[in-house]
C-alpha cells in the first residue's frame, strides 16, 4: 500500500500543475493486473514513453531504482541523475510489474522505484511486514524522488543555440547579473555547457551527463538563455 499512497500523492500534484506529458496511473493486483491491463489496452500501451512501477516505498531502506528492460531508456538515465548510479540495479526478469511491461511483446521503458528491494529485508512476506515499518518521512522521500525523476523528463528539451559562432558576449545581454557568488559561478558554467552543446540534436539530459552537473542546473540555464533569446526549442 505504500506504493499506492505515493502514487496517489503524485497524481494529485501532477493534476495541479502544468505539464508537458499526459499521465496514466494504473492501480491493479500484482502480475495478473498488469498483464490484464496490457491485454485490454494495447493502443494505450503503445503510446507509453516512460513508466515507473512503485513498490515497497515506505521503509527505512535506501531508495533503489531497477532499470527497464532496455537499460538505457530516458527514464533510466533520469533516475541515474536523481539517485546516483550506485542506487541503480540492472533489469532482470524477476520482480514486480516492470517485467510485464518489459516483456518482449511490449518492451516498454518501465523501471521500478523501491526502497528495500523485495526479499532483501527480514520482514518480507511475513507477518512482521506491517505498518510499523512504514514511516511518513520515508514515504515523503520516495515521493520527492519520484517527482524529481518526472521533473527531469518534463524539462528534458532539445534546444538550438542562436548565437553559435564563438562564445557569445554575456555581459551586454545582462546575464552577468545572475553569476554572483558560488551559486552564480555554477550557473555560469551551466550556461556555457548548455550553449556549447545546444546544436539542435543534443537534449539537456545529454548535456547534464556530459558536464557532470545536476540536471536542474542545466535546465535552469537553458530557461535563462531561452528568455534572453539565445536558444530556441527544437523538440
Amino acid at each position: 500500500m505504500a506504493g499506492i499512497a505515493v502514487a496517489i500523492a503524485l497524481a494529485q500534484e501532477l493534476e495541479a500543475r502544468p505539464r508537458r506529458y499526459s499521465y496514466r496511473f494504473v492501480f491493479a493486483p500484482g502480475t495478473i493486473g498488469a498483464i490484464a491491463w496490457l491485454a485490454c489496452n494495447p493502443k494505450a500501451a503503445a503510446r507509453v514513453r516512460h513508466g515507473l512501477v512503485f513498490a515497497l516505498l515506505g521503509d527505512a531502506g535506501q531508495q533503489t531504482y531497477k532499470r527497464s528492460r532496455r537499460g538505457d531508456a530516458e527514464i533510466d538515465r533520469a533516475a541515474a541523475l536523481v539517485l546516483g548510479k550506485e542506487r541503480l540495479r540492472d533489469f532482470d526478469p524477476e520482480g514486480y510489474d516492470e517485467r510485464q511491461y518489459g516483456s518482449p511483446g511490449f518492451n516498454l521503458a518501465v523501471g521500478r522505484l523501491t526502497r528495500s528491494p523485495h526479499g532483501e529485508y527480514p520482514e518480507y512476506h511475513s507477518s512482521a511486514d506491517d505498518l510499523d515499518l512504514v514511516r511518513p518521512e520515508y514515504l515523503e522521500e520516495s515521493l520527492r524522488h519520484a517527482r524529481a525523476i518526472l521533473d527531469v523528463l518534463e524539462r528534458n528539451r532539445t534546444y538550438r543555440n542562436l548565437v553559435p559562432y564563438g562564445e557569445p558576449q554575456l555581459g551586454r545581454r545582462g546575464l552577468y547579473a545572475h553569476f554572483g557568488g558560488a551559486e552564480g559561478s555554477e550557473l555560469r558554467k551551466a550556461v556555457l555547457w548548455t550553449l556549447n552543446l545546444s546544436d539542435g540534436e543534443t537534449p539537456l539530459l545529454d548535456v547534464a551527463e556530459r558536464s557532470g552537473m545536476t540536471f536542474g542546473r542545466i535546465a535552469d540555464a537553458a530557461e535563462l538563455l531561452l528568455r534572453n533569446q539565445m536558444l530556441e526549442v527544437v523538440a
